[in-house]
């Protein structure tokens, strides 16, 4: 007998149509694929060594429950050193990638009933992780007018008295949308004035194409702040992330954290060491440019096409664009794409309801040269319809 709470809980869709195409593939079909937020860079040569020898040196072992302590520190070396924001060591978790920090979150901070803010469209397992602690999503509809961000506004119209949270991410997935500096910090007071706190998803923060970034860090201690290697860093399946919590949440994260997961895996922190080293950053800054260059390809190709992308991105590797040129049900349109044209992208029905069935989202983590054959195969595709 199942548990209540499983039928709430939601699956990716995009996963259904990514083990298609990799059946098609498996079959001798060509597919270019658009559908996965996974950088196709190998792990940074660097980072993969240092994880070598950790294994080699028998460094298998569980780590404390937050985290090694020189990991916590070169962390909050880095945020003084990009952001020149000052963070304890103390207030860093390590965790098994951001989806680890998230779960600790939601632990401490959702009772069964409590609401926490966030954005349609956004995430798909942020409502998920909430609903699994018997919390209730206050979905909050955005669209190209809000910059597909919360504000502060939309907290004031949205906020409960059951709420306790509000959750954004910034860049977002999947739209690549920012939350201008001034826009968080007004965002961040009206959370407070109403008793509430902050979380803040910062997962794609490094992957920028326009402004340098900023950390939500530099507005309080009294927030959270999410982060990842697996994005920018390229580490998706060390499976390995962060949190930054205000001091006097530290210890009850610790004894979450022991009882949820015991430690994030070992052999992945002593590898992230090597994250920071001047010869990794200078590869991770190359890649950042490659991605943005394979934005300003795709973005223009897909307008030229007839998609409607009313919102430039302005970081992660995230297209969010209006198909209701071609359809009126972005899930059918795109398994017709992937089984005739041989193209997987993501529909907007997985990242939420509102106007979901008009959007379909395009990942540029592939190749510029996979990118223009998928181009080419939409073009051909969008022509000659079946």
């Amino acid at each position: 007998m199942s548990a209540r709470r499983l039928r709430s809980i939601t699956p990716f869709q995009v996963m259904a149509l990514l083990a298609r195409a990799r059946q098609l593939e498996s079959e001798g079909r060509s597919i270019v694929h658009l559908e996965i937020g996974e950088p196709d860079f190998e792990t940074p040569a660097g980072i993969t060594a240092a994880g070598v020898a950790a294994l080699q040196a028998g460094r298998t072992h569980y780590t404390p429950a937050l985290g090694l302590a020189a990991l916590r520190q070169a962390i909050a070396d880095d945020y003084r050193r990009r952001f020149g924001v000052e963070i304890s060591a103390q207030r860093i978790v390590i965790t098994p990638g951001a989806s680890g920090a998230l779960q600790l979150l939601t632990a401490a901070l959702v009772d069964a009933g409590s609401g926490v803010l966030m954005t349609d469209p956004g995430y798909p397992c942020n409502p998920n992780f909430v609903r699994l602690y018997g919390g209730v999503p206050v979905i909050v509809p955005v669209d190209a007018r809000h910059n597909y961000q919360l504000d502060a506004d939309r907290v004031r119209t949205h906020w409960t008295a059951g709420s306790v949270a509000a959750l954004i991410a910034s860049p977002s997935n999947p739209t690549g949308s920012l939350l201008p500096r001034a826009e968080m910090a007004a965002l961040l007071e009206a959370v407070r004035e109403r008793g509430g706190v902050l979380l803040v998803d910062e997962i794609y923060q490094n992957l920028y194409y326009r402004d340098r970034p900023y950390t939500a860090l530099e507005f309080g201690d009294d927030l959270f702040v999410i982060n990842s290697f697996s994005k920018y860093f390229g580490m998706t399946g060390w499976r390995l992330g962060w949190l930054v919590a205000p001091a006097d949440y530290v210890q009850s994260l610790d004894t979450l954290a022991q009882n949820l997961f015991l430690a994030a895996p070992t052999v992945a922190q002593y590898a992230a060491l090597a994250a920071f080293d001047p010869q990794t950053q200078a590869e991770l800054e190359r890649r950042r440019v490659e991605f943005q260059r394979r934005r300003d390809y795709l973005l223009p190709a897909l307008r030229a096409l007839g998609f409607v992308i009313d919102a430039e991105p302005q970081g992660a590797f995230y297209l969010y664009a209006d198909c209701s040129r071609f359809t009126d049900d972005s899930h059918a349109f795109c398994r017709q794409l992937l089984e005739t044209a041989g193209v997987a992208v993501t529909p907007g029905t997985d990242f939420g309801m509102h106007a979901a069935k008009r959007h379909v989202r395009f990942a540029y983590t592939t190749s510029l040269s996979q990118l223009e054959l998928g181009v080419q195969r939409l073009a051909d595709f969008l022509q000659h319809p079946q």
